[in-house]
């Protein structure tokens, strides 16, 4: 801003007169402000419809929840429990020199063929010397490579060093009968030729030796041919560990037990396997029990996550996606890989400031990372704000508590990436994507889960303190979120934040008034309880020495948030905070236009599948059933709106709609043939609504004959 603009908004509001540029500023919050407003029971939809599987349970009325109890249930882990993955400890495959011949003979105990194994094979039996295995991580392809060796008598086996180039491979044949080349990286820039491999044949065929290189399938091969490795199935290779020592009678009854199919179910890799089976030989020899053969199953999950996250191997960007689609998990693949990109900047950027994070356009394939994860890609349809988006390419993990389980290992064990995931996780909390900012908001619930106090100081806080509503939306879905999965206290912060003064901080209010709208499926007593204490608390803009424009405008938006709470209340829980509030209605004059707003913001709301108004609808099957109560209670409602001084215009106004939509639907017709004359009781009323459906209009068309045939029931009465 220039000195003269400064200036001009100075003088403007010497003047007392806003400046065109707060001018500006005060209409576009009072915009957002009433976007806001209309938008909680949208806004509800958009965390069930776009929220992890968990926040169903908002979706459910008070009659479904009964006494379940909601949340996700991660697995027992003993802590006593090893789990091995890939090599035999104290190995790695990528350690250069000769493998010990006893190594491969216990391999050869427990491994178990395969078609592409078989192809591999008959290559080499051909007369080929060179055999490239292009397989995922933790498939057991250097296994297999060894296996291949063993199998043609290629002994002593002798394992590369990776080169610097290619060209030097050729140098590092020193006479063995089988070389294990593992993991070779290429790059476009730097592909695998059919060149690079000339001389290695001509020193393998005067040595008759055989060499197994092993790739990614995302390896830059030109005019290399190679096998992909595809393993055997986990139940095949579970077998072969097994029967050695159980016998073949025995596998029967093991392969049946519920905790082997569940181990089974889980996608298990190769290198998973192994440990497992150790356990299932000692529960057939009685050393161990069922229980404990379950844990260890679900150990493997935790096991796999730390290995990731710990494999100095495996690339940060590659990092980065598991994370991403920890939080984007049954999401579609697209915004989880692209979400990975931005984390993974924010992750280069504490792991090496000076060095710019590089992404690689073109990397990795999707096929390719979804193996790595462990997860399946699957075609489903997106919901939007325009419309279900059918054909979608969703990814998802293979065992359900992966996703919880990595985003507590990175945030309580490796909190260095903390920075990093909390700036990430706030600029997904500011995309214009209600999928993502849900997910933002559903990422902060697991990772609060994990540590409260820390989640609550770097991201719950921050968000509830901020001056956009946006941030204190997502404040309160986290926290919602939160209460789902028993995150101890969340309870006590809302009470705390919805009954206490904060000063300033109007968006803790805010923020707790909201979840407890939310939460009305599973805690609608004591969200209803905590809302009405609330609200009959005296606040600190009603000291009688405060300014009276900003008292009585810190009034009218607190009033809009207790209305969108008991909205969300009333439309999500029904009957229960229908009758509580119809009670008070009469008698609690601080109550009533809060109760009476929320009613009539209900009234607006329209079912997504039949676009009928909610409310009609469920004045229609209450108004059908034995017991009419809740039908004497909608009524009470509306006779109680239609004479508020505040209140009869939008009353009417909402009926119009009504009336309106009953033109082309004979449901809400049969509704509103019930309901009408029943407002239409009290005189009052009775010239109200007779004068509405005299004169109510469709644009310029008069919305005859429906209008006639509801005005004939009134008059009839």
């Amino acid at each position: 801003m220039s000195q003269d603009e400064a200036s001009a908004g100075g003088a403007a509001a010497a003047d007392g007169k806003p400046s065109d540029g707060d001018q500006k500023k005060q209409d576009d919050t009072a915009e957002a402000q009433e976007q806001q407003r209309q938008e909680a029971w949208a806004a509800r939809r958009a965390l069930i419809a776009h929220g992890p599987e968990f926040v169903t349970a908002l979706a459910r009325t008070a009659t479904d929840v009964g006494r379940d109890q909601y949340g996700l249930s991660g697995g027992v882990v003993h802590r006593d429990v090893n789990f091995n993955i890939g090599l035999p400890p104290g190995r790695s495959e990528h350690l250069s020199g000769e493998v010990p011949p006893d190594d491969v003979e216990e391999l050869a105990q427990v491994f178990h063929g395969c078609p592409s194994f078989d192809e591999a094979l008959a290559r080499l039996k051909r007369g080929n010397r060179i055999v490239v295995l292009s397989g995922g991580r933790d498939t057991g392809r250097g296994t297999a490579a060894r296996m291949l060796l063993r199998s043609l008598g290629a002994m002593p086996m002798r394992i590369l060093d990776p080169p610097g180039s290619l060209s030097a491979l050729p140098e590092q044949l020193n006479g063995a009968a089988g070389y294990l080349l593992l993991n070779l990286a290429t790059s476009r820039s730097h592909p695998l030729r059919e060149p690079h491999l000339l001389g290695l044949r001509e020193r393998l065929e005067r040595a008759q030796g055989h060499l197994v290189i092993t790739v990614e399938p995302s390896a830059a091969l030109e005019d290399v041919p190679y096998v992909r490795w595809e393993p055997p199935t986990a139940e095949d290779m579970l077998r072969s560990h097994v029967t050695p020592h159980t016998g073949e009678d025995a596998w029967a009854g093991l392969c049946g037990l519920t905790p082997v199919k569940e181990f089974l179910a889980r996608h298990q890799q190769p290198g998973g396997i192994a440990g497992f089976a150790e356990r299932l030989v000692a529960f057939q020899r009685e050393e161990t029990d069922e229980e404990s053969l379950a844990a260890y199953g679900k150990a493997a999950v935790a096991a796999q996550v730390s290995g990731w996250l710990t494999d100095a191997e495996l690339p940060l960007h590659e990092k980065a996606f598991l994370i991403s689609l920890a939080v984007f998990d049954k999401a579609p693949y697209a915004i989880a890989a692209e979400c990975a990109d931005t984390l993974y900047t924010e992750l280069q950027r504490t792991a090496n400031p000076r060095e710019p994070a590089v992404i690689p356009v073109f990397g990795s394939s999707r096929e390719e990372r979804l193996g790595l994860a462990q997860a399946r890609g699957y075609v489903d349809t997106e919901v939007t704000e325009w419309g279900p988006l059918v054909g979608r390419y969703f990814a998802a993990f293979r065992e359900e508590d992966t996703a919880r389980i990595l985003l507590e290992q990175v945030w309580n064990l490796h909190p260095s990436a903390r920075p990093a995931l909390v700036e990430w996780i706030q600029d997904l909390a500011d995309d214009g994507r209600p999928l993502v900012w849900t997910r933002a908001a559903s990422a902060t619930a697991l990772l609060a889960q994990a540590d409260l106090s820390s989640a609550m100081a770097l991201l719950i806080e921050p968000w509830a303190d901020d001056d956009h509503f946006g941030s204190w939306l997502t404040a309160a879905n986290a926290l919602t979120m939160a209460q789902l999965l028993s995150v101890p206290t969340v309870l006590r912060i809302l009470h705390d934040w919805c009954t206490e003064d904060y000063g300033d901080l109007e968006g803790r209010r805010w923020t707790a008034i909201r979840a407890y709208g939310l939460l009305g499926p599973v805690h609608y007593e004591r969200a209803l309880e905590a809302l009405l204490d609330a609200i009959h608390r005296p606040r600190p803009h009603d000291d009688p020495e405060a300014d009276e424009e900003e008292a009585a405008e810190y009034a009218k938006e607190e009033a809009y948030q207790f209305a969108d709470a008991l909205e969300l209340l009333l439309l999500a829980v029904r009957n229960p905070v229908l009758s509580a509030l119809a009670e008070r209605l009469p008698k609690d004059r601080t109550l009533r236009p809060h109760a009476l707003l929320a009613f009539l913001q209900s009234c607006k709301q329209s079912d997504e599948r039949t676009g009928r108004p909610i409310v009609l609808d469920w004045y229609a099957e209450a108004a059908a059933a034995v017991d009419d109560t809740t039908a004497r209670h909608l009524v009470a409602f509306w006779e109680a709106a239609l004479t508020d001084r505040a209140r009869t215009s939008e009353a009417l106004r909402i009926l119009r709609g009504w009336i309106l939509t009953a033109a082309g639907d004979p449901t809400s017709e049969a509704a509103l043939t019930s309901l009408l004359p029943a407002l239409a009781a009290q005189p009052t009323n009775h010239r109200r609504v007779s004068h509405l459906l005299r004169t109510v209009r469709d644009g310029t068309k008069p919305a005859a004959p429906v209008a006639e045939r509801l005005l004939a029931r009134i008059t009839a009465r």
